[in-house]
């Protein structure tokens, strides 16, 4: 974790020096609100259809309607951040979603818990759509380094949530997990309110003057972007396929327990934190856009060896030798990937986080109807998708222009 300050890039008019050894863990944890949310209420499913008199089905609803009003709520405010400010933005998504968790607590019926839900999630993107512009203001040049080390703390958030709510619900309700998030909520709205001024929450020129349509018009048809947003869509379109499927690959083809499932799950995250623990470490020397060309070579080659030992039903140890590697790969590749993105943009960043973010829930959202629809009752259509993907990632590279273009 960085301990140096942010010297001459990032020194505000009224403060001489922004300390990352605390902005990197406030930005991460601000963003860690969407897996809190959407991860620590699971173990609590049953429980909650049981105290609306519903079923359990219903209520998994809530899950789809949450990752809808978090897309809804990223298409809306990544343009609205540029044009006022991120600041507002943080401080408004925070709020909101300190006081529709409390009222989440109170709920009765489980038609008005799938409509806070949805707000819940819209509301809160307004905080977490602008944390990558925060990042590439204070990290320049070396975008890919930040959103490496926000990247390595978040994960942390899903591999922690289900656990999280599980003891929650040994003390008390399910109600007393929103209103834990509530209060997790008002800590960082107060973190934010007394530590988070950068230079561009006061400097107006920074800020975009296009049109809600107009700074989504100059995302899509700047120079150079369109591949690198393809490329960071299908690397997350892999990892969802991973996370739709490993229950199933390592629980019904292999035979594994929940025990055994949970090591091996959290064995992977672990590959993708550190990933980005050497990506931070040398994205500087080598720069965004060979780091993502080189990881996407190793991890079709990673994916090649995966869907071979699928293929030919090898023993569980081949499939855990090469997925191990191959989610470290596709780690370094969404973080430079975004990042490239990122540095073409001085004024749209938010608007630019709004399309990733949004293309790749909704491109993510294919990966179980398409798994359903190749099955075959092995994990040969799970590994040929992930490969799929990666393979896509490099025609994307090899006709992406080189370089980053510049910035406007």
């Amino acid at each position: 974790m960085p301990t140096e300050p942010i010297q001459a890039q990032v020194v505000s008019k009224q403060t001489s020096v922004i300390n990352l050894a605390l902005l990197i863990p406030m930005l991460s944890a601000i963003v860690a609100i969407t897996p809190l949310a959407i991860d620590m209420y699971l173990p609590a499913m049953s429980t909650l259809a049981a105290s609306f008199h519903s079923d359990i089905t219903t209520v998994q609803q809530s899950l789809s309607l949450y990752l809808a009003g978090y897309a809804l709520g990223m298409l809306s405010f990544g343009p609205l951040a540029d044009r006022i400010g991120r600041r507002p933005l943080v401080i408004t998504g925070l709020t909101g979603f300190m006081l529709i968790s409390l009222a989440l607590a109170f709920v009765t019926s489980i038609e008005l818990f799938l409509a806070l839900r949805f707000l819940q999630a819209f509301i809160g993107a307004a905080a977490t759509v602008v944390v990558p512009g925060y990042i590439k203001e204070v990290y320049g040049e070396n975008t890919a380094k930040g959103m490496s080390y926000v990247s390595l703390i978040m994960m942390l958030a899903p591999l922690l949530a289900p656990s999280l709510g599980s003891i929650i619900l040994e003390f008390g309700e399910w109600q007393l997990i929103f209103f834990i998030l509530a209060f997790y909520a008002l800590t960082l709205l107060s973190l934010v309110l007394w530590k988070l001024k950068m230079p561009s929450d006061g400097d107006k020129a920074s800020r975009s003057q296009n049109s809600f349509f107009g700074a989504y018009g100059v995302v899509f048809t700047k120079p150079g972007v369109k591949l690198h947003i393809a490329s960071g869509v299908l690397t997350s379109f892999s990892f969802f396929c991973y996370l739709t499927a490993s229950p199933f690959v390592y629980m019904e083809v292999f035979g594994l327990d929940k025990s055994l499932f949970a090591i091996l799950f959290s064995t992977n995250v672990g590959a993708l934190m550190l990933a980005n623990v050497v990506n931070s470490r040398i994205v500087g020397r080598y720069g965004s856009r060979r780091m993502l060309r080189g990881a996407t070579m190793l991890a079709i080659l990673a994916g090649s060896a995966l869907f071979v030992v699928n293929w030919f039903e090898l023993s569980l140890g081949f499939t855990v030798a090469t997925l191990i590697p191959f989610m470290g790969f596709l780690g370094v590749m969404s973080v430079n990937a975004d990042a490239i993105v990122l540095m073409k943009f001085k004024k749209e960043t938010g608007t630019a986080t709004a399309v990733i973010g949004t293309l790749r829930f909704g491109c993510g959202a294919l990966a179980g109807p398409l798994l359903a629809l190749f099955y075959t009752g092995t994990a040969v259509p799970f590994s040929a998708l992930m490969l799929s993907s990666v393979l896509l990632v490099g025609v994307c590279q090899f006709y992406a222009p080189a370089g980053v273009q510049n910035q406007s």
